[in-house]
């Protein structure tokens, strides 16, 4: 842990002191996902602070098992390379973005299909995915091994099928319990924010 870099540790710590803190809470019969976690705007169980802490809840041992190794492997990466304060600046981006894009497919479904539609997600998968797609987008000719593929691929070919599989799930609307949609809102808030530092740069 201590050859971490810093904004990558201390959210891997957070997001599982959180974790620790919801199955406590299970035991006294206290649902921290439930007030932690993103509600639809319309819902009466929303609040304002869900689209920030719904990014450090999660629902199982797997769910935040699978999106801290995707932190830890890709973010510290990232880290490195943004520097601790634009890479804190857009894991909240990329997080706030998912919450964002979620409501919105929620209030569209919810059009569509003319009854209110709630679910209480969580999970930092959203900010996660922007992870992934940044090292796409900065290191595209990195190789990486992705099980159970017997050779390494290409860091761009990685996130593009990524990105491909959530817009089909999304589309499909399979309800299979996984929010998408937010998925690839942290994807295309965390491109449109490189986007931006770069033009930034450029000027």
């Amino acid at each position: 842990m201590n050859l971490l870099p810093p904004v990558t540790k201390n959210l891997l710590i957070i997001n599982v002191l959180c974790y620790l803190a919801m199955v406590v809470g299970r035991q006294y019969y206290l649902d921290l996902n439930d007030i932690l976690g993103l509600h639809m705007w319309l819902s009466p169980r929303f609040h304002l602070w869900q689209p920030l802490t719904y990014m450090f809840m999660h629902g199982s041992l797997e769910h935040i098992f699978f999106n801290m190794f995707a932190l830890w492997m890709f973010g510290r990466v990232l880290e490195q390379i943004l520097g601790p304060k634009q890479f804190l600046i857009f894991y909240m981006v990329c997080g706030l973005g998912a919450a964002l894009t979620q409501e919105l497919a929620q209030t569209g479904q919810m059009l569509l299909a003319g009854l209110p539609f709630d679910v209480s997600v969580v999970g930092a998968s959203g900010a996660v995915y922007g992870i992934l797609l940044g090292f796409g987008y900065l290191l595209p000719e990195e190789r990486i091994f992705i099980f159970p593929l017997p050779v390494p691929i290409k860091a761009k070919y990685f996130v593009i099928g990524y990105a491909v599989i959530e817009l089909t799930s999304a589309l499909a609307q399979r309800g299979d319990g996984v929010a998408h949609c937010a998925h690839l809102g942290g994807m295309l808030f965390g491109f449109l924010l490189l986007r931006h530092w770069r033009r930034m740069r450029i000027r």
